[in-house]
């Protein structure tokens, strides 16, 4: 049995590591390079970093900032956020991040998945999927809609199919953001993190609201998830990685040691 992961999420505005609730009240909170050298130390499995306003600022993502982190640690490493063309990702892969997470262009131009794997591969491309849970209606059947821009654009577009096609186009992994638990701490949306997995081969991480180590027990169990993003637990020292790891193993879960 392959082992569950722990990724550490690492937000970032102009430069900051920063952390919303909800995509909204968004604060500053220190330094990604550095934060994300402890997270290595400390033992986290995978980082990912995201620039949270390329796309909504209609810019580039600060390549700047990916090489000083590349520079920092030695495990897998995702970085999105203003990802438009398949140069943009070279460019970041080139800077040193192993693997490139598309999200808003993706659903622009969902020809951005098909085509950076082919030059890279499936494993280097991740589809991250900001959604919020909406009525159910013909065009949503799931329950759950795919937004973009932060947040901000709803698509219309289903997010159950969503995940599908991003398989179908060359998507190695799906990232399972859930607006409505981002940042709450009050736990993993589990019936859209299960609907997904359920209905994909690819690995499903689960983003948004883990709160404590139980949270993570339950998405990794009920929601059929592979791996589950964390931020505001470690951001604000209210877990160490050996705590949650500990736990998890400690509850049945396979883990990579510390």
């Amino acid at each position: 049995m392959l082992s569950k992961r722990i990724i550490s999420c690492l937000d970032v505005r102009d430069g900051n590591l920063a952390k919303s609730v909800k995509f909204v009240d968004t604060k500053d909170i220190g330094d990604p390079v550095s934060t994300a050298a402890k997270y290595y130390e400390n033992g986290i499995d995978e980082l990912v970093l995201y620039d949270i306003t390329a796309s909504s600022d209609n810019r580039n993502i600060m390549l700047d900032v990916v090489n000083k982190v590349a520079s920092r640690i030695f495990i897998p490493f995702s970085v999105g956020g203003g990802l438009r063309t398949v140069q943009d990702c070279t460019n970041v892969l080139l800077a040193g991040a192993e693997k490139v997470n598309v999200n808003t262009a993706a659903v622009a131009n969902p020809n951005l998945i098909s085509d950076t794997a082919k030059v890279f591969g499936a494993q280097a491309v991740v589809l991250s999927m900001d959604v919020l849970e909406v009525e159910i209606s013909q065009k949503i059947p799931s329950g759950y809609e795919v937004v973009t821009h932060g947040g901000r654009i709803h698509t219309g577009i289903d997010a159950l199919w969503w995940a599908k096609k991003g398989q179908e186009l060359g998507a190695g992994e799906l990232v399972i953001n859930s607006i409505d638990a981002d940042g709450t701490k009050e736990g993993y949306e589990i019936r859209l993190t299960r609907k997904i997995a359920d209905s994909v081969s690819i690995p499903v991480i689960a983003s948004g609201g883990g709160g404590k180590p139980s949270h993570l027990h339950d998405v990794l169990t009920e929601g059929g998830a592979d791996a589950a993003l964390i931020a505001s637990i470690l951001h604000y020292n209210e877990y160490t990685i050996k705590e949650i790891k500990d736990y998890l193993s400690s509850r049945g879960i396979k883990v990579r040691k510390t």
